[in-house]
């Protein structure tokens, strides 16, 4: 008993341009997803610079003018702070490798004017609102790279270092206010050395600011 074979219906050919389109795409993406992870490695083993340009394409980073980079982790409310405002903010500092080099261990005033902190550090600052929190990459040449910058402690810290901060403002008190503070102060002060008492000095900060 012979059985008579059922032919193949021929692919037509939309169904053939369609499975070499699939095809072509899936190398694309195989390609593209190998670049990136190239790409990344030689940034995470290169040059800051190359890091740096690297870390300027990723989604949520924003670049300065000035090369300061900046993500937003989690968005604040209010004002944002200015020159001779005073910014209080949990933080860590750590280097490219993930080593941690300084972190508060309670909230900590900064005041918002030329020379307080590094430059990239001061500009980040002026960037954040209270309650957010925010990442900062900041260049050698932002950090104490920086003309007149000196590192505290340069074997641990060293000058060329590109450094990145996680901060947490908590407070921004408006300069406004601090002079006001400054100004009762210095009053009780003098009334205290009126009355006999030891002052510390009609010019120093309120209590909570430091100085600088």
């Amino acid at each position: 008993m012979s059985v008579t074979a059922v032919p193949l219906q021929p692919v037509k050919r939309a169904y053939k341009v369609w499975l070499w389109l699939g095809v072509l795409l899936a190398v694309v993406l195989a390609f593209g997803l190998a670049w990136l992870g190239t790409r990344e490695q030689v940034a995470l083993k290169g040059a800051d610079t190359e890091y740096l340009a690297w870390n300027k394409g990723r989604p949520g980073v924003q670049t300065t003018a000035s090369g300061l980079q900046f993500e937003v982790l989690k968005a604040g409310d209010g004002a944002t702070a200015g020159e001779g405002d005073y910014v209080i903010a949990n933080y860590e500092g750590r280097f490219r490798d993930g080593t941690v080099f300084d972190k508060s261990t309670q909230p900590v005033p900064f005041p918002i004017q030329q020379g307080s902190a590094i430059p990239g550090f001061l500009e980040g600052l002026k960037l954040m609102q209270k309650g957010g929190k925010y990442r900062l990459w900041i260049p050698a040449d932002l950090a104490y790279g920086a003309p007149g910058m000196q590192s505290p402690d340069p074997e641990r810290v060293p000058p060329d270092a590109m450094l990145v901060f996680t901060v947490s403002p908590e407070r921004i008190i408006p300069a406004a206010v601090v002079q006001q503070m400054m100004m009762q102060r210095a009053m009780q002060q003098q009334q205290q050395q009126q009355g006999g008492g030891a002052g510390a000095g009609a010019g120093s900060p309120p209590q909570g600011v430091p100085g600088q």
